[in-house]
């Protein structure tokens, strides 16, 4: 035979072997394969009559090999004999296969016979043979029984995990659903001590107004007996102002509770056409007053400067107002830290709160002059248990809440601070949806 037509037979014989060690395209068998190619693998099941079912073990092959680690293998021919009229040949060559399983490594030699035959004048592979010697279970030379039960084993190996993953998850959030609760708890806290402050200004008032009245009755009735009529009508036009004033403070003392329990529920999350400055003003001198009660030498400058422009905006209201009480509560901590550690006897604690209307937005500023916040810091603040302040005075979710607040009205909630000078907290809101 000659050298060329030796070679084509060669190559031929060696992509075949390529198509079950390697990941070569099975479809490259087709250029390959008699019609009619049948033979047998390295056991009895193994056996193939047909183009389809050569390609359905390889194929297999392949997806098992997959499976296997360090895998390797080299090919050589043993032997090779010729028809007379060189247009049938036989093959026999050996594979060295090696690879690691389940963390053994296996060592395997492969023989294989194929029969080759000339069909108008190119090569085809019409009949093969393989065997192996190893015990396996029959039918299972690549070792797919094994492998099928390692992925069973696998598979409730991963059962199992995910079941404790969702039930740590479950405690996560059984967990966070406590520390919010908490965090809204510490900040109606704040509210508290600020409204038992806040609501006796009203009540004062009320009280004093209500005395007033009481006596201006007794001199009425005393004008009526006289017949001064007159004079009895001018007493009755101060009682009626009086009792004007005492439904205006009576109405400021039940907005001040009503604020109160709309910041202690949950609420619909429906949103309430809202005053901001009203709002915004309330909560700044709840926080301020809820400190206070609790340490009676804080003192700070409270500044105010509201664009009457804004009007009312569509918001959920105890949730601003959560977002409000946050950032001013903050800027009155960072002020009164600075007081306590700054060697500046001239150092004024101050926060300032300002609305204005730009275009299509209200925009709340809170600025303090603290601290501020350090650089390394504050790519975090707003992530969830983040926290500047020492162990046991904060939960880290005041701004995580806060900034999950903001996003759900559509708005933006930024930071802007400079180390040993000041922070600044910027709301944005949309006047509409």
């Amino acid at each position: 035979m000659d050298k060329n037509k030796e070679q084509e037979l060669l190559n031929l014989h060696n992509h075949w072997i390529s198509c079950f060690m390697e990941d070569t395209p099975i479809e490259e068998l087709d250029d390959l394969m008699s019609k009619n190619i049948m033979g047998y693998g390295t056991t009895a099941e193994e056996k193939v009559f047909g183009v389809d079912k050569v390609k359905e073990l390889c194929r297999l092959g392949q997806e098992q090999k997959q499976h296997l680690k360090d895998y390797n293998y080299s090919l050589d021919i043993i032997k090779k004999q010729y028809s007379n009229n060189e247009e049938c040949a036989v093959i026999v060559a050996e594979v060295d296969l090696s690879y690691t399983f389940n963390a053994v490594k296996t060592n395997l030699q492969l023989r294989t016979s194929t029969v080759i035959f000339n069909e108008n004048g190119k090569w085809k592979i019409v009949h093969w043979h393989g065997s192996v010697p190893v015990e396996t279970e029959e039918g299972d030379t690549w070792h797919a029984n094994e492998l099928h039960r390692e992925n069973e084993r696998l598979q409730q190996k991963v059962n199992e995990q995910t079941a404790e993953l969702r039930q740590s998850l479950e405690h996560l959030k059984a967990t966070q659903a406590q520390l919010i609760h908490s965090e809204k708890m510490a900040s109606l806290g704040e509210l508290t001590a600020g409204i038992a402050h806040e609501i006796q200004n009203p009540l004062n008032f009320v009280n004093n107004f209500s005395e007033v009245s009481n006596e201006l009755v007794d001199e009425m009735n005393e004008e009526l007996d006289k017949g001064d009529i007159e004079e009895a009508k001018a007493i009755s036009k101060d009682i009626k102002q009086n009792l004007e004033k005492i439904t205006h403070h009576g109405k400021r003392a039940d907005g001040i509770v009503k604020g109160m329990l709309q910041h202690s529920r949950t609420g619909t999350g429906e949103k309430e056409s809202t005053n901001i400055n009203k709002l915004t003003d309330e909560y700044f001198r709840l926080a301020y007053h809820g400190l206070r009660a609790k340490d009676k030498s804080f003192n700070a400058t409270l500044e105010t400067n509201f664009d009457e422009t804004i009007g009312k905006i569509d918001v959920v209201p105890q949730d601003i107002g959560r977002v409000i009480l946050n950032l001013f509560t903050n800027a009155f901590y960072a002020v009164d830290e600075k007081k306590s550690i700054s060697e500046l006897k001239d150092y004024k604690p101050t926060v300032a709160v300002t609305t204005e209307k730009s275009k299509d937005k209200v925009i709340i500023t809170v600025r303090d002059n603290g601290n501020g916040i350090p650089k390394k810091a504050l790519d975090k603040i707003f992530q969830p248990f983040f926290t500047t302040k020492p162990t046991g005075q904060g939960t880290g979710l005041g701004l995580s809440m806060s900034y999950d607040i903001i996003k759900a009205h559509k708005g933006e909630l930024t930071v802007n601070t400079e180390k040993g000078k000041f922070t600044v907290f910027k709301i944005s809101l949309p006047i509409a949806d």
